[in-house]
C-alpha cells in the first residue's frame, strides 16, 4: 500500500487530489498538511467530504511527512515548493508538485516569467516533466515530478501528433483556450467575483501569460526544433471547471484531408487510455470530461485556407492537475496508469 501525503490540502488542487487518493485502491493518505487547519477534521471544513472522509488536518512537519510518506504531493503556490522538495528527495520521497517551480528546464527562463529566483536548481535539473502520454520514461526514472499546467497539457496533447511528426510550421501556432474560474484557485481575486464573472467572458494575458514558455518547451522537446513560437491567449468563461482549447496551425504540405489527419491522431494516441480522439461527427466539450481524467482531442483540415484546427478538452482540476499528478504516481510505482482514475465525465 503506497502512504501518500499532500501539501496544501485545503485548496481546489488538494481536495482533488484527495478525491482520487482518497479511493485509490492502492494507496493509504497517510498525512494532510495545513499550515492554519492543523488539528480540524477534513469534514467540517469541506461539506463535500461529510460522511466520507474520516481525516484530519495535521500541522506542516515536513520531517514528520518524508518519514511517514512514500509520495508527497505539493498543492502550494508558486516559489513555495522549491524550498519544501528537499527534505522529501534527501528522505527518498517521491515528490509530485504541482506548482511551476519544476516544470521549466531552464532556470533563466523560470525567473524571466515567474518574476523569482529559482533556489533550487540542482533539483530542477533532475525533475521530470509530468505529461504521462509524452514524458512517460522520464517519469518512470524520476523522484521529482513538475506537473504540468492545465493550459499546457490541453495545448500539448493537441500539438503532440503533428509536432512529432514534424508536419507543422512550428513558428506559426496560435491557440486560444477558454477555462472555468477554479483555474484561478480558491483565493477570491477581483476578477472572479461572482457577479464579475457570471454572464461575462474575458480574456486575459493577451500577451505574456506564464503558460506560453511551457508551451514552447513541450513542443521543442517532441518536435526536436529550437525555432517554436506560439500565440497564447486564455480567456476566462463563466463556468467552475473546464479547459477548452483551440489550436491553428499551418501544415507544410496541402495535401491533408480531414479524415487522414484524424487516423493519424489515432494512431499516435493509440494504447493512451486518456486521450480520446474524437471523429468527423463530434467536437470535444468541457462538460464531457468534467470530473474525469480524460482529455477529449478532435482535429480539422480547413483546405480553403490551408489551416490544421485542433481542439482538446479537459478538466483543469483532474487531467490538467490533480488526476494528471495521480496518473503520474502510479506510473512511477509500476501500477496500471488507470488505476483508481477510470470515471466517466459528469454529462449533464
Amino acid at each position: 500500500m503506497i502512504k501518500a501525503g499532500i501539501i496544501g490540502a485545503s485548496g481546489y488542487t488538494g481536495s482533488e487530489l484527495l478525491r482520487w487518493l482518497g479511493q485509490h485502491p492502492q494507496v493509504k493518505v497517510e498525512f494532510l498538511s495545513s499550515r492554519t487547519l492543523g488539528g480540524k477534521k477534513l469534514a467540517d471544513v469541506h461539506p463535500q467530504w461529510a460522511g466520507w472522509a474520516p481525516w484530519s488536518y495535521e500541522p506542516q512537519d515536513l520531517a514528520a511527512m518524508a518519514r511517514r510518506c512514500d509520495v508527497v504531493f505539493a498543492a502550494v503556490p508558486n516559489g513555495a515548493s522549491m524550498e519544501l522538495a528537499r527534505t522529501f528527495v534527501e528522505a527518498d520521497c517521491y515528490y509530485i508538485d504541482l506548482s511551476a517551480d519544476f516544470r521549466l528546464r531552464d532556470i533563466k527562463v523560470y525567473e524571466q516569467w515567474y518574476k523569482q529566483a529559482h533556489t533550487a536548481p540542482d533539483l530542477n535539473a533532475k525533475a521530470a516533466y509530468g505529461l504521462p502520454e509524452l514524458f512517460r520514461e522520464e517519469i518512470k526514472k524520476a523522484k521529482l515530478i513538475g506537473k504540468p499546467g492545465c493550459f499546457p497539457t490541453g495545448a500539448l496533447l493537441a500539438l503532440a501528433p503533428l509536432a512529432a511528426h514534424k508536419l507543422i510550421d512550428m513558428s506559426q501556432i496560435i491557440i486560444n483556450a477558454m477555462t472555468g474560474v477554479s483555474g484561478a484557485g480558491a483565493t477570491p481575486k477581483p476578477n472572479f467575483h461572482f457577479p464579475h464573472c457570471t454572464e461575462n467572458v474575458q480574456a486575459y494575458a493577451t500577451v505574456g501569460h506564464r503558460h506560453t514558455p511551457e508551451i514552447e518547451q513541450g513542443l521543442q522537446l517532441l518536435s526536436g526544433s529550437g525555432a517554436v513560437q506560439v500565440t497564447f491567449i486564455p480567456h476566462l468563461v463563466p463556468m467552475s471547471r473546464g479547459i477548452l482549447t483551440t489550436v491553428v496551425c499551418r501544415p507544410l504540405a496541402d495535401d491533408w484531408t480531414t479524415a487522414a489527419l484524424i487516423d493519424l491522431f489515432r494512431q499516435y494516441y493509440a494504447g493512451e487510455p486518456f486521450v480520446v480522439v474524437l471523429g468527423e461527427d463530434r467536437l470535444p466539450q468541457t462538460k464531457a470530461v468534467a470530473g474525469s481524467n480524460f482529455c477529449h482531442v478532435t482535429v480539422r483540415y480547413d483546405r480553403r485556407v490551408g489551416r490544421i484546427i485542433v481542439q482538446s478538452a479537459l478538466d483543469n482540476l483532474v487531467k490538467g492537475s490533480s488526476g494528471q499528478a495521480v496518473q503520474s504516481m502510479n506510473a512511477l510505482f509500476g501500477l496500471p496508469e488507470t488505476e483508481g482514475l477510470m470515471v466517466p465525465g459528469l454529462l449533464p
